[in-house]
């Protein structure tokens, strides 16, 4: 491995590792009397301001409405969509099953881009396979903590999983894009589309607009984490790290994310770690090597 591909398998890690600590910022939000559909709107807005200058000097538009409709979905599938579903679901079944269900996007996306470019036998190679399974083996450890506690909820967890689709699809829609537009573009479209495409849903619910709680600090400084670091720098650097190192080999690290929430949760909460967290940590990390080791051998050969 040459130095420019292991500094995106970095990248990619230290983005999920800041992804893992957005449960802990959503969760102060929420507690200060936002909801859901306004955090994400705040944070994609101030994402997408910030994308404005940085991509001032991109194009506005795709080169084909057919291109432009994909980039719809890229704000859908990586935006308004995925956030809605996945903090909906918060509301009918317990968290930890939501962050358990939501680990196997990885497995939704290898699915999807082995379907769609008809490599579906080819994709779940052994290596790939057995990663998986340990590291989602892993995240089960981590976030249920040795208490296997399941609260049967259809509606949670069929939005859950409605979330890890969604997550796929980006993937898959971005793994085209990519190869026509720059990363900047991409991500511009995302946040842009993301907005626009949550508008509809204030109708339902009203965005919430309150200046006595977002002129409080743990309000506006959590909100800046949320849409300068985890939306506009993560997402960047998701969407470069799936350009130079491939969708498959890049988006097993998702199952990393319980170990960094594990680890903030402790840090900042002090929630303690237990020996079965260890233990899942571990499970997770060789995984994950598996899982990513085998589909590069496999792309090798």
């Amino acid at each position: 491995m040459n130095s420019r591909k292991a500094f995106f398998h970095v990248v990619a890690v230290l983005t999920v590792g800041v992804w893992g600590t957005t449960f802990i910022a959503t969760k102060v939000l929420l507690f200060n009397g936002l909801n859901p559909a306004s955090i994400f709107f705040y944070r994609f807005l101030l994402a997408y301001v910030l994308m404005l200058w940085v991509a001032r000097k991109e194009k506005r538009w795709a080169d084909s409405l057919r291109d432009e409709l994909k980039a719809v979905g890229l704000g859908l599938g990586g935006g308004s969509l995925y956030f809605l579903t996945e903090n909906t679901a918060l509301y009918h079944t317990l968290s930890t099953q939501v962050a358990f269900i939501l680990c196997t996007a990885p497995l939704f996306t290898a699915i999807l881009i082995g379907a769609f470019s008809g490599t579906l036998k080819k994709t779940f190679k052994p290596a790939f396979v057995l990663g998986s399974v340990l590291a989602l083996g892993g995240v089960a450890l981590v976030i249920f903590n040795g208490s296997f506690i399941l609260k049967l909820s259809p509606k949670g967890d069929l939005l859950c999983l409605a979330a890890a689709l969604c997550w796929g699809f980006y993937t898959l829609w971005l793994k085209d894009m990519e190869r026509r537009y720059s990363t900047l573009f991409l991500t511009r479209k995302v946040f842009g589309y993301g907005l626009l495409t949550i508008l509809p849903y204030f109708l339902y619910e009203p965005l919430h607009y309150a200046p006595e709680i977002l002129t409080q600090p743990a309000v506006w400084g959590n909100l800046l984490f949320l849409g300068v670091v985890a939306s506009m720098l993560c997402y960047l650097a998701w969407n470069k790290t799936i350009r130079e190192l491939g969708a498959l080999t890049v988006t097993p690290y998702i199952y990393l994310s319980p170990i960094f929430t594990s680890v903030a949760s402790a840090l900042i909460l002090h929630e303690p770690l237990s020996g079965y967290g260890v233990a899942g940590a571990l499970c997770i990390i060789v995984g994950v090597y598996g899982a990513a080791s085998g589909y590069r051998l496999k792309k090798k050969a």
